[in-house]
């Protein structure tokens, strides 16, 4: 009995003393900031998390009447690469556009000029609207943010899988 009565004792002792030395004493203590400065701490950790987007806008999409006609990089138009044409944007600059309605984004590569619509912020060709998903739509909000080019030193290998056996050729 009376060592259940030491080991409580202890026990209380013991978590009192941690609630005590967790904080400064007075003379030590420094004053605590006021909210505003707390606000913008929060706002700039927000801010670092997630880059700002380059821009926010319509998107729209070109298909089947440009094909083979020469883009403003000199290459004719093909509706089934990844491309898109911008006013803004250089020429050879990759971009991932993400629509904003469903949160699908993809890669392009800016080959032309365009939209030659006021209000639009970019062009996109066929297959990219279609991987986004509004090629139905014709028009989406989308988001857009500069991809930098990823350049190897060394060789880049492809798996590519085939759906039946292949057949190994020993020479």
């Amino acid at each position: 009995m009376q060592r259940r009565l030491a080991h409580g004792l202890a026990l209380g002792v013991i978590v009192a003393s941690l609630g005590a030395a967790q904080g400064p004493n007075n003379s030590e203590a420094t004053p605590a900031p006021n909210s505003s400065s707390q606000k913008r701490v929060v706002e700039v950790r927000k801010q670092a998390g997630k880059p700002k987007p380059y821009e926010v806008g319509t998107a729209s999409w070109y298909g089947e009447d440009f094909v083979g006609k020469p883009t403003a990089s000199g290459e004719p138009y093909d509706m089934y690469d990844m491309t898109a044409a911008s006013l803004t944007i250089p020429l050879g600059t990759y971009v991932r556009v993400t629509n904003l309605r469903n949160g699908k984004a993809v890669v392009v590569r800016v080959n032309d000029r365009g939209p030659v619509v006021p209000g639009r912020i970019i062009d996109l060709s066929y297959q990219a609207a279609k991987s986004l998903q509004f090629k139905d739509r014709g028009l989406q909000r989308v988001r857009l943010d500069l991809v930098k080019p990823m350049h190897h030193t060394t060789p880049v290998y492809q798996t590519v899988a085939l759906n039946r056996p292949a057949v190994a050729q020993i020479p």
